[in-house]
């Protein structure tokens, strides 16, 4: 029976991270995937194809509507959908190849099957019908998260589908309806309303993007209303009829009056769940929480050199997440000190503009019992962004009223993405306001919007 030292099951951002990261560090590792190629949801029908379909999405929109303010003219365009899927493929292919060529690169050995945990030290890998067992000294579960199901609601991949079906559409549907208004809603609702579907949005949250600051929401929904989106908030689906041509669903408000709405298509995003069946944990005697696996701070679960990281244990289901969980596991592993700092993790919709935060909101800092100062900074004097045509959104900072110390941000904008990374760096070395407010920023630049908003805690901007 084959042993290694360290066995990866699931190759998502967190599986293959982790079986790198263990490698690097001098230890036999095996990376056990189920599906035909590595990377998981993210790389296949997750973070990476979804933002292909939005650049290409974007690129059409801008042709339509929004070169001729840049003096170029551009008539008679038109959207190629299959290209744009096909452009999909491909960049997936590349990413998902290059993963296996860093496998290779690390010496760390593929096992392509469904993997299973028999117990402490033992798991196994059935790959067409044949089951083979192995042994490893410690064995990390990284087995990822599918799509949530309305009971009421079946995918049936034509009518009812999900995130994966939403990529893979071969023409613009006339009219979808969105269930649930967080990233994968929103992004994949702006996809195909820029290419001209009616995209209608049911949250049951009083906003959309939940988890963000509810100025900063507003901001984004205000927005995306401009480019065609319909938002129903506060409200909730009780009921569904799938015809063959249509799907008729009725809504209901906070008032309790309900509407019926159609739709070709019904995209639920209502959120991921994680991937736990079928992979031998209850038979192995793994302690759950709910429907995720029960961790300590150092990622182990009950049974011993057994561990879980990324969406199938506690925190948000992101990939940058998952990533440092199985960098940070490795270590732990190999005796050196891994560690994830939760608080400064951020979170991203790639809409346009885009929502990008980390840390607490005001709001969430106030029922802490915190004093906080704010500071906020609109796009629209920013000189890059003007030449860029790409004036929507502000930067908002949360700081301690008595320390200075960075508590949150948020930024809706352009490139919002990218920015964010900025203010991640200042909490993780706990700096203050005023360190990213004396920090020179190159101008013309979009972040002169961050260090704007950083004065601004202050009451001190310059330009606003």
């Amino acid at each position: 029976m084959e042993r290694f030292d360290y066995a990866v099951i699931g190759s998502g951002p967190a599986g293959y991270v982790s079986a790198i990261r263990a490698a690097q560090l001098g230890l036999k590792v095996a990376l056990v995937e189920k599906d035909s190629a590595l990377g998981g949801t993210c790389l296949n029908v997750g973070c990476i194809p979804s933002k292909a379909l939005l650049e290409s999405s974007e690129a059409y929109a801008s042709a339509s509507h929004k070169m001729a303010d840049f003096g170029v003219n551009v008539t008679g365009v038109e959207m190629d959908v299959p290209k744009m899927i096909s452009r999909k493929a491909d960049i997936v292919k590349i990413l998902t190849d290059g993963i296996g060529m860093l496998m290779k690169k690390n010496k760390v050995t593929v096992l392509q099957g469904h993997g299973r945990l028999v117990g402490s030290g033992k798991f196994s890998v059935e790959t067409e019908g044949k089951t083979t067992d192995y042994e490893a000294d410690n064995i990390v579960l990284a087995l990822g998260s599918v799509p949530v199901e309305l009971p009421f609601l079946k995918f049936d991949g034509k009518r009812v589908i999900h995130s994966t079906h939403a990529l893979a559409i071969e023409k613009t549907p006339k009219s979808m309806l969105v269930i649930g208004a967080g990233a994968i809603g929103l992004e994949l609702g702006s996809v195909w309303a820029r290419l001209g579907s009616e995209v209608t949005v049911v949250e049951m949250m009083p906003q959309i993007a939940p988890f963000a600051d509810k100025q900063m929401s507003k901001t984004l929904q205000r927005s995306l209303e401009t480019q065609g989106l319909t938002f129903l908030l506060d409200t909730k689906v009780k009921s569904a009829d799938v015809q063959k041509s249509a799907v008729k669903v009725t809504i209901e408000d906070k008032k309790g009056e309900e509407q019926l709405l159609e739709a070709e298509v019904v995209l639920v995003a209502v959120g991921r769940k994680p991937y736990t069946s079928d992979c031998g944990l209850e038979s192995a005697g793994i302690e759950m929480d709910g429907p995720r696996i029960k961790i300590d701070d150092h990622f182990r679960t009950n049974l011993d050199k057994v561990y879980a990281i990324g969406d199938v244990v506690r925190g948000p289901m992101l990939a940058h997440k998952g990533e440092e969980e199985g960098v940070a596991v490795a270590e732990i592993v190999a005796g050196q000190p891994g560690h994830v700092n939760y608080d400064v993790i951020p979170n991203i919709i790639y809409t346009h503009p885009e929502l990008a935060s980390v840390g607490i909101t005001e709001d969430e800092a106030k029922e802490k019992g915190l004093t906080v100062r704010t500071g906020k900074f609109l796009f629209r004097p920013n000189g890059r962004a003007m030449t860029m045509n790409e004036s929507d959104g502000m930067a908002k900072l949360v700081a301690d009223a008595e320390s200075d110390r960075l508590l949150g941000a948020t930024i809706v904008g352009p490139h919002a993405s990218d920015l964010i990374a900025e203010l991640v760096m200042a909490m993780e070395f706990k700096g203050s306001s005023e360190d990213v407010a004396r920090t020179v920023h190159a101008h013309p630049t979009l972040s002169e919007v961050i260090k704007e908003a950083a004065l601004a805690v202050d009451k001190r901007p310059i330009h606003g």
